[in-house]
């Protein structure tokens, strides 16, 4: 017993002993109760977050009159409550309206928002929305429409009311149990209802005065992409001011390939180099001017016209969640500047990172959030690693930027590369390469160009610098064609399960938040995370919500049982095997048969049946009696037809399904089921849980 006392009073000893350097751990443990709270299937009640409150609570007193060694216990649990009491707040202030029918018809509302889809159409969000013959209590408070026709229309403008005729339907949900859940994204967004329109838009009402800062966004956007043809011209109004409507597809794509979409959103490097370049330009003016720089203090002057161009700059580009982000970010570290301590320290990070998860949980299950605090995480605990003094003695002068540049590029990309992979299934094999040439011109050439445009563009003197971001602009659009186009250059990533991310998350913290020895166990939990990622099983059949499409895992990788419809679906269950194959390209492999409409397959002694098209209805009772299940795109009645029916209608309480291979057939799981504020309000009552094989005529 003394033994085992001495062996878990350790760990309490070294938490005590470093009570000064635990803030960094207090975004985690808010983030684990965040985690928590979303990975519940039940919403949970008053009692629950009576609960947290009661355990925060808890835990200050215990602060106060326990001792001193069960402090960093106390302090977590808090934390933890906390996540959870944020979450159930957020909640809360942003449940509205989801539409829950199919509707087609006129919409009114008003223009907040305007981008383009995965198509590249154009798409509106609007709010205060009215829709014909819907009751008030059942409106969405926000919708999104692509805009399909053919007529262009009225161009839409923020702030404008404007009327169309659209089909519009609730967000979907996952495409698969376990994956991306859009339906979740839009609840936290209030979108309410997504769809699209082939009608012209129409002006209802102009956009009143007070919208000039959409108006300055939408003039230098157009400005920009005049001043600046092709796609360097969209690659510059994008970084400007968030609007990517002038960049083609292909550039996108070539971005996304080398690891550099990065560098068109617009988030923490692009406020860091703005700002970074206004600190340092405005201090070095300051200086050299010795009566002002005797009379004021230019560090703190300067951090303040820092700070007012990051508002102008957050104002500007439309104040996304990855911009709000940098944002706060950025104002962490000037707001130490002007408190006399260090800017970019583990525990300014640490306070940005609380603040956001606080303010808004669910960017915890963000790709931009998890990929951003990982890179400046890494970047500040790698340098504070490197003795500069050593490497200083032993590089010439000239290589200490280029060092700093490749150390750098080192470190973000090696703390990034799990989150990128796990969320979008591919891997940048030569995304260090492009990074290295690209990132320096855009800190060094693009960005203070673009600083410096703005400040001469009132006087009519921004040619110059325009010119300078436009080379820059080619030069990055250039190694991203360039390297994409080198073989192998992406490679693709099975999707992880649930646990993996958390255990990699949990493996850096130890390796950059504990002391001594401790670190080491940072390498068992990333080899666990690896082990689980590399062990994670792919469901045998997929069904898409709609029943159009049903993908087969085989020798091959998955077969599709159709070569178009469902392409969101489709694009989606591919990425998450791990393959880079087309829809059409996986519809030709061997694991599906027969014709189009009529497609028939067989797992673990199971046969299934998928049919498409018009007269897939009057085949459903034919294909009954030559397979277990049958999955039909269109509705049918239901009656005693032998065998497994997965229709539309049935498949709209459950989602899209998983089978894989156990209790002597085929185990369902149906992607809805959680009862949270953001599921379908239907559940997949009645829905059979296993599919076994039964007796029946041979298929012909």
């Amino acid at each position: 017993m003394a033994v085992l006392t001495d062996w878990l009073s350790r760990p309490v000893a070294a938490l005590a002993a470093a009570r000064g350097t635990l803030f960094p751990w207090v975004p985690l443990f808010i983030g684990l109760g965040i985690g928590g709270w979303f990975s519940l299937d039940w919403e949970p009640g008053p009692a629950v977050y009576a609960g947290a409150a009661l355990l925060v609570l808890a835990s200050v007193a215990f602060r106060h009159r326990g001792p001193e060694g069960g402090h960093p216990i106390a302090a977590a649990v808090a934390c933890v409550a906390l996540g959870v009491l944020a979450c159930g707040v957020r909640a809360q202030s942003v449940q509205a309206p989801m539409l829950d029918f199919r509707y087609f018809g006129p919409v009114t509302g008003r223009v907040i928002g305007i981008d383009r889809s995965q198509t590249d159409a154009l798409r509106v969000t609007l709010d205060r929305v009215q829709l014909d013959r819907v009751r008030a209590s059942r409106l969405p408070e926000r919708v999104r429409i692509s805009l399909r026709a053919k007529e262009p229309g009225h161009m839409p403008f923020p702030g404008e009311i404007v009327m169309l005729t659209a089909t519009l339907q609730a967000p979907d949900g996952p495409v698969e149990p376990g994956s991306f859940d859009f339906r979740r994204m839009a609840f936290f967004d209030r979108l309410g209802a997504v769809g699209y329109s082939n009608a012209p838009l129409v002006l209802w009402q102009a956009a009143p005065e007070g919208w000039s800062i959409a108006e300055l966004r939408r003039d230098l956007a157009l400005a920009l992409m005049a001043a600046v043809p092709g796609d360097a011209g969209g690659f510059i109004a994008g970084i400007m001011t968030g609007d990517r409507s002038g960049l083609s597809k292909e550039a996108v794509q070539a971005l996304r390939d080398t690891n550099m979409a990065h560098i068109l959103a617009i988030s923490g490097m692009h406020m860091a180099f703005l700002t970074g370049f206004v600190f340092a330009g405005l201090r070095m003016a300051i200086a050299c001017v010795p009566p002002l720089a005797l009379r004021v203090n230019g560090k703190k002057l300067a951090a303040v016209v820092a700070f007012a161009v990051a508002a102008f700059y957050l104002a500007l580009s439309g104040a996304n969640v990855a911009t709000e982000r940098a944002f706060i970010m950025v104002a962490v570290m000037l707001g130490a500047v002007l408190l006399d301590r260090k800017a970019l320290t583990l525990r300014s990070v640490a306070l940005a990172g609380t603040i956001l998860l606080l303010w808004q949980p669910e960017t915890l299950l963000e790709p931009g959030f998890q990929m951003s605090f990982a890179a400046t995480v890494a970047l500040i605990a790698g340098f504070r690693a490197v003795d500069r003094r050593i490497v200083a003695g032993r590089l010439p002068r000239w290589a200490m930027p280029v060092f700093a540049l490749v150390l750098s590029s080192l470190l973000g990309g090696f703390a990034t590369a799990p989150y990128a992979a796990a969320h979008f299934n591919r891997y940048a094999d030569y995304g260090l390469i492009a990074n290295l040439l690209s990132v320096p011109v855009m800190g060094s050439v693009v960005m203070p160009a673009g600083a410096v445009a703005g400040l001469l563009a009132p006087f009519g003197l921004a040619g110059l610098p325009l010119w300078v971001m436009e080379q820059g602009a080619a030069w990055i659009l250039g190694v991203a064609h360039w390297v994409a186009g080198w073989n192998g250059a992406v490679t693709a990533i099975r999707a992880p399960g649930p646990w993996v991310l958390p255990l990699v998350t949990l493996a850096g913290a130890f390796v950059v938040l504990l002391q001594g020895r401790w670190r080491a166990l940072g390498l068992p939990v990333a080899l666990l995370a690896l082990g689980l990622w590399l062990a994670a099983d792919r469901p045998a059949v997929l069904i898409s919500a709609d029943g159009a499409l049903v993908g087969v895992l085989g020798s091959e990788g998955r077969a599709l049982s159709a070569a178009g419809g469902a392409g969101f679906a489709a694009l989606n269950w591919l990425e998450n095997d791990g393959d880079l194959a087309s829809q059409e390209a996986a519809a030709a492999r061997a694991g599906v048969t027969g014709p189009p409409g009529l497609r028939r397959f067989e797992v673990a002694g199971v046969t299934g049946v998928a049919l498409k098209g018009k007269s897939a209805a009057a085949r459903v009772e034919e294909a009954c009696a030559q397979a277990d299940f049958v999955v039909v795109s269109v509705p049918v009645p239901v009656g005693p037809l032998g065998c497994v029916v997965l229709d539309p209608e049935r498949l709209r309480g459950s989602g899209s399904l998983a089978l894989s291979p156990g209790g002597g057939g085929l185990v369902v799981r149906p992607t809805f089921g959680a009862a949270r504020l953001w599921s379908s309000p239907r559940r997949p009552d009645g829905l059979v849980q296993v599919i076994q094989a039964r007796p029946r005529a041979a298929l012909p």
